[in-house]
């Protein structure tokens, strides 16, 4: 039997081009309208998703510059 290898939670790094820098903003608009959604019923979990956005603007605005 040989051994086998998979990339379970690899990372694929981010090239500066238009698809990537698309696809953060729509996932930065993601996690702000869920972090809306649940603001007055899970204030946890508000918070959660608006330090995710907030990670996700920190990239946008370093690939951006």
């Amino acid at each position: 039997m040989e051994n086998q290898y998979c990339k379970v939670g690899s990372v694929s790094p981010i090239i500066n081009g238009s698809k990537e820098i698309s696809f953060l903003e729509y996932q930065y608009k993601s996690f702000m309208d869920k972090a809306t959604s649940e603001k007055h019923s899970n204030s946890k979990l508000a918070e959660f998703f608006e330090l995710k956005a907030a990670k996700i603007q920190k990239i946008i605005q370093t690939l951006t510059h």
